[in-house]
């Protein structure tokens, strides 16, 4: 893999800043032992004897206490190595090796070999990526409907997206080979070429259509990948949301050439104020995501990867599997109260699919346009949807879907939002 071929020239350009080497290199000493007799009059970290937190006390759901003692909280309140909180990394790294090994994981000095870097949030991670790997004239191929706040990256960053098609089983590749057909895989390669470099999609329970990819899509969405040299953006916020086991395996895990960035979130399994999320893939594609996040936020919050490092160190992975064995059991019962709910009030006015995982269902109503109706009608009837048009690489053309999302609403609140769904719909015809 030739990874500078896939960087813009502005990432190229970002350099090692001294100074939070030198930040890291000491909070790592402190955090993990490492070198203990070090002395650094270096760095610029103010000194933790200012700092008027001393330690906290969590209660976990289950009545299981957490606390941070005076150490951890001077390490949850200085800067931290911009890659993430050492110890969090680490469980990160194993995390990514139990559920996914990828195939480069265990390669020694690979240049594809598999790294971690914690962002603020998931989608801060694919907002450095895009902007590592897109330029003015790029051609980059989108899943479509696509994630709205995905297209709020990328739409400034090229005019030149082009979607392809998915349905109830994701990501379509026939619609994938047919947005390549005009160039030839050998013309892809030359250097030069326009023909585009990357692909995003969100492969389990996709937001906003609730769908999945199958094994059998994802093993030639990869071969496709392999003939045009594409880097594949997998976007995986509900990974651990399928409501089908076994789960469908990554792309991460059948990724032999080191050509899949994967993003994943935190917030839908243990908390979305947090603002964590992490980001795996080749070393020399995240060395510019890490050198980015230098220059930015520096690192994700410390206060927050601490907290969940000490949640995670006392689950261990057993209990981080539980955890999402319970979370995914909830929105799979949210998901089949939802589908109730909209068989009684909505048959004969729209049409849906059986959601594979995560929080939202996509719905075809029998209008021309959904987008007066969600924001104007639906409103005055005290009832919120989101307008399909949002999610579409061009929003000012029809578009008759909604999203809806069951993941916050009761049984009873269903009902009533699609009644009043239906009257306007009864109101319309």
């Amino acid at each position: 893999m030739d990874y500078k071929r896939f960087l813009t020239n502005h990432s190229l350009k970002r350099e090692d800043n001294f100074l939070r080497i030198v930040s890291m290199v000491a909070s790592k000493a402190a955090i993990v032992q490492e070198n203990p007799s070090l002395i650094t009059m270096a760095g610029g970290m103010p000194n933790p004897q200012t700092f008027p937190l001393l330690d906290a006390s969590l209660t976990l759901r289950d009545g299981t206490k957490i606390d941070l003692d005076a150490k951890a909280m001077k390490s949850a309140l200085q800067y931290l190595p911009t890659k993430g909180f050492p110890p969090l990394v680490n469980f990160l790294h194993d995390l990514q090796y139990k559920v996914h090994n990828p195939p480069t994981y265990e390669a020694v000095n690979h240049p594809g070999q598999m790294d971690v870097l914690v962002t603020t949030g998931s989608q801060d991670g694919l907002c450095k990526a895009f902007e590592a790997m897109v330029t003015e004239n790029d051609k980059v191929l989108v899943e479509h409907p696509a994630y709205s706040g995905t297209l709020a990256i990328v739409k400034p960053l090229t005019s030149n997206l082009i979607p392809v098609e998915s349905d109830i089983n994701g990501l379509n590749p026939s619609s994938l080979r047919q947005a390549l057909s005009r160039w030839s895989p050998t013309e892809a390669r030359q250097p030069g070429s326009d023909a585009p470099k990357l692909l995003y999609l969100v492969p389990n329970g996709g937001n906003p259509t609730g769908a999945g990819l199958t094994l059998e899509r994802k093993k030639e969405i990869y071969k496709i990948a392999q003939e045009y040299d594409l880097i594949i953006l997998e976007d995986d916020p509900y990974f651990y949301l399928q409501f089908t086991k076994p789960f469908v395996p990554s792309f991460l895990s059948m990724d032999t050439d080191g050509r899949v960035v994967r993003f994943d979130s935190f917030s839908k399994i243990i908390s979305s104020g947090m603002r964590l999320g992490f980001v795996t893939g080749p070393r020399p594609l995240l060395e510019r995501l890490e050198l980015h996040q230098q220059c930015s936020v520096m690192h994700a919050n410390g206060i927050s990867q601490i907290i969940l490092h000490k949640i995670l160190e006392n689950w261990g992975l057993e209990g981080f599997f539980k955890q999402t064995e319970n979370t995914v059991e909830f929105y799979q019962n949210k998901r089949d109260q939802c589908l109730k709910a909209m068989e009684k009030h909505l048959t004969g006015l729209a049409e849906w699919s059986v959601p594979s995982g995560g929080m939202f269902v996509w719905i075809k109503l029998n209008v021309e346009d959904s987008y007066k109706l969600v924001t104007v009608k639906a409103r005055e009837k005290e009832v919120l949807f989101v307008p399909g048009s949002v999610f579409m690489l061009d929003s000012t053309k029809p578009c008759p879907y909604i999203r809806a999302s069951y993941s916050n609403c009761t049984e009873e609140d269903m009902n009533t939002a699609f009644q009043r769904l239906a009257e306007i719909l009864h109101e319309e015809n």
